[in-house]
């Protein structure tokens, strides 16, 4: 499919999933494997809080999932006593289930994702991320701020050093969703490196609109219902492959 006519089909169908997300549950586009109904800590963007992220959690709610929203408010960025926060709330989630927990993040919420599963392996379960520039080294990265919030030593690092921890993925699974369309950050700073237990899912669409297009929605709820400890790269055979392209692309270095 060529990319307009792939923008088109996420842009009609991102209006149907602001409309009514249950609808998604009767589609192979948006309805994936059952759910072991984990449960998952979802993390908003910047200047973004729960409500940006309640069609995404009320979707994988629909799916048998244990969604959750973070409870800090207004995401204003690493300031603060944030890691704690995050923390306790991971450490809470899965105590209260009993089990690891997943975590998805949009946009800056994704690196905070990539971090907490550093922190807290045992307690996380996989990662998925949205539109996170993780891997952006450029001139406005806030690389060095995002390393000292979540190192346990508040550890004062050159800003390569935190970036080249930034970019390093965490010991769990994490799959990075991204848009080359994204408009806000660059698509190329997005990417987990190709590993055996990471991968880079494209899709059409906006930055802002991530959380409600369905076709980030149905790849995350695919994500989430493979088994614990048997995680395998996205299926982009059969109809993906008209939705989602080919081959994961590589991080640039």
């Amino acid at each position: 499919m060529a990319p307009r006519c792939r923008q088109g089909v996420a842009n009609v169908a991102s209006g149907v999933a602001r409309v009514s997300p249950k609808c998604h549950g009767a589609s192979p586009r948006a309805a994936s494997r059952s759910s072991d109904g984990h449960p998952v800590l979802v993390l908003p963007g910047f200047t973004a809080g729960d409500g940006s992220t309640t069609v995404l959690r009320r979707y994988l709610r629909d799916q048998g999932f244990a969604p959750h929203p973070w409870l800090l408010g207004m995401n204003r960025g690493p300031v603060g006593d944030l890691r704690k926060k995050l923390v306790t709330r991971v450490v809470e989630l899965s105590e209260r289930y009993n089990e690891p927990i997943s975590i998805v993040g949009w946009s800056l919420g994704g690196i905070y994702a990539r971090e907490l599963a550093k922190a807290e392996p045992d307690r996380v379960r996989q990662v998925i991320s949205l539109g996170s520039p993780f891997a952006n080294t450029g001139r406005r990265s806030n690389a060095s701020a995002l390393y000292r919030c979540f190192a346990k030593n508040n550890a004062s690092v050159s800003k390569d050093q935190a970036s080249a921890s930034l970019r390093t993925p965490p010991s769990v699974p994490s799959t990075a969703i991204f848009s080359r369309t994204d408009g806000v950050v660059h698509w190329s700073g997005c990417l987990e490196p190709i590993t055996n237990h990471t991968d880079n899912i494209e899709v059409p669409g906006s930055h802002c609109g991530l959380g409600i297009n369905p076709l980030v929605l149905y790849a995350v709820s695919d994500r989430l219902s493979q088994p614990i400890g048997a995680w395998k790269p996205f299926d982009r055979t059969g109809w993906r492959a008209h939705l989602y392209g080919g081959a994961p692309p590589v991080r640039p270095n």
